[in-house]
């Protein structure tokens, strides 16, 4: 059946007299508006009917009104909580500001009566249409949008088909006790919870923090490093949230007063999928969750995007291809240590070998590698693990962390019984990697023939390419740093200043390495039971390897990063 035209008045008979539309095409445009329930010149606009600019003069023109410059007016000010914010996606409006008893709406189309009547109604308060640019509302309402579910405002108004779609596999979801009495639907903590986790995903966030205190409840992303306050829901849903995070992680909701871990698997789609390792803490205010977030795609990075140096590279490669030995990997929790070893454990990764790993927790699933999650619960630590893989005909075997002396025994005993062992230190140098050993009662002469390369290291934040500035720093200052004259004259040192495709100036991070073999004059050292400052003076001063503070003066050098961030991460 042919559609009926529609008889043109108004706004549309008006952008017919001046030319802007053809008559047939405002006839189907008014149809197909009405059809789909959307206004008129958000219709034009969004077909590309009819520029924003146009129509605005010529409702100005045919209204006798003004049109408002809507990008004038901050977001943060205008009434948040006059108006259901299901109204304003339904009827295309927004308010701007509120006089005496009069509620001033922001329109593209003023012949849009039914949306002022519903308002009114809605707010018991007589309202006004003040005329704007359609695209320019568009662009407002999608950013007051934006603000209020970062606000968590009204939850139940957010719509995203990401949300969704995400498949996070969690049970039926419980009632708590003491939350029985209260029936509330609990869809808008799923999309919240939902919506934090595709935030810090897409932000490159590796830790997301919920945290409880007595009169405000924040969640927190650390990027770069760094943590940073994202949102702060209501304090009266902590609680749920709270439920909501421990059912996906297969926690027991009703025990409150011990910590649990947990995991949570997000697909993203059907061929990436995140990991999220979940630890509950109860705290004075209620419990805090902190949710790391594990990367399959992380554990896939090539050496050469992780910061070594060509000379660094070459040693690390050298001792990876070793039939036996030990590979230590030292440095502070967050600095990249898992990463240096599975990048490690992927060169090496073949069908020719056995490769066995004892972790604490298995953070990042590896095809082809035979990947061990300690329980203390039942006797199962590093040590046990480690002796049976000593039964299981290994090639390759890594530690997730040499914490006593009974590990680090065994350990040693597979690195000198033709095994490659991989495992980490939490020291703070290579130097000191080679007395916390010897403190812990391992013999010098097991050391000294055991280990056979130390890499110590830290993340540094890179400099972001689109906004870093040149900066001027004195000579004498540079010296003082740790810089060579010779250096100096042809240094261009960059500052972060911050910009919207950054986190103030900062975006991704780079490995800064000391990579020191135990070559024989150290294992000397070593064996007569050398202190730290003997062993550092023989590897940097006399056999050339760059320290980890040398490593980052030559990331400043590189233009990489910034003095003040080498100064965070390597100055005590």
């Amino acid at each position: 059946m042919e559609a009926i035209a529609l008889p043109l008045s108004g706004l549309p008979k008006r952008l017919v007299d001046e030319g802007i539309l053809i008559e047939e095409h405002a006839q189907d445009a008014l149809s197909q508006a009405n059809q789909s329930n959307t206004p008129f010149v958000a219709h034009l606009v969004a077909n590309g009917l009819a520029s924003s600019t146009d129509i605005a003069l010529a409702a100005s023109s045919h209204f006798g009104t003004p049109v408002l410059d809507l990008s004038a007016f901050d977001t943060e000010l205008f009434p948040k909580d006059v108006v259901d914010i299901k109204l304003i996606r339904m009827h295309h409006t927004i308010p701007l500001f509120k006089r005496e008893n009069r509620l001033y709406i922001a329109v593209s189309d003023p012949t849009n009566l039914r949306a002022l009547d519903e308002l009114t109604f809605h707010t018991g308060i007589s309202t006004q249409a003040i005329l704007v640019e359609e695209d320019k509302l568009s662009e407002t309402i999608a950013k007051f949008l934006e603000q209020d579910e970062d606000q968590m405002l009204d939850l139940d108004g957010f719509d995203d088909a990401d949300l969704d779609g995400l498949d996070i596999g969690a049970t039926q979801e419980e009632e708590d006790k003491d939350d029985k009495s209260e029936e509330v639907d609990e869809a808008p903590i799923v999309r919240f919870i939902n919506k934090v986790l595709l935030d810090a995903i897409k932000m490159g966030a590796s830790d997301i923090h919920f945290e409880p205190y007595e009169k405000i409840y924040r969640v927190r992303f650390r990027t770069d490093g760094i943590l940073h306050e994202r949102t702060r829901p209501p304090q009266n849903i902590a609680a749920r949230i709270t439920v909501r995070l421990k059912v996906m992680s297969q926690m027991d909701i009703s025990e409150r007063r011990v910590p649990q871990d947990g995991r949570i698997k997000l697909k993203l789609t059907r061929t990436r999928s995140i990991d999220f390792r979940v630890n509950t803490l109860p705290t004075l205010w209620g419990e805090k969750i902190v949710l790391r977030i594990l990367d399959p795609t992380s554990a896939q990075m090539g050496i050469d995007s992780l910061g070594y140096e060509p000379d660094q590279k070459e040693l690390f490669m050298k001792a990876l291809h070793r039939p036996q030995g030990m590979i230590l990997v030292t440095g502070p929790t967050g600095s990249g240590k898992t990463v240096s070893l599975y990048t490690g454990l992927n060169i090496l990764n073949n069908d020719e070998r056995n490769i066995s790993t004892a972790e604490d927790p298995v953070e990042i699933n590896l095809e082809g590698i035979n990947q061990v999650n300690m329980n203390y619960k039942v006797g199962l630590d590093f040590a046990e693990a480690l002796r049976a893989f000593l039964r299981q005909d290994p090639d390759i075997i890594m530690v997730g962390e040499i914490r006593d002396i009974i590990t680090a025994e065994v350990a040693i005993k597979a690195a000198q019984t033709g095994h490659l062992v991989l495992s980490t230190l939490h020291t703070n140098s290579a130097a000191e990697t080679l007395t916390r050993l010897r403190n812990m009662g391992v013999p010098a002469f097991n050391i000294a023939t055991s280990v056979s390369l130390i890499i110590a290291q830290r993340l540094a934040r890179k400099l972001c390419e689109h906004c870093k500035e040149p900066v001027t720093i004195p000579e004498e200052t540079l010296i003082e740093e740790g810089f060579h004259t010779e250096d100096l004259a042809d240094l261009a040192l960059y500052d972060a200043i911050g910009c919207d495709k950054c986190n103030k100036g900062y975006k991704g991070r780079v490995g800064i390495y000391e990579v020191v073999p135990i070559s024989p004059e150290l294992a000397k050292i070593i064996m007569s039971d050398g202190n730290s400052i003997q062993i550092a003076e023989q590897a940097h001063n006399v056999e050339g390897y760059n320290n980890l503070r040398q490593s980052g003066l030559l990331k400043i050098r590189q233009g990489i990063t910034t003095l003040k961030e080498i100064n965070r991460i390597t100055k005590d």
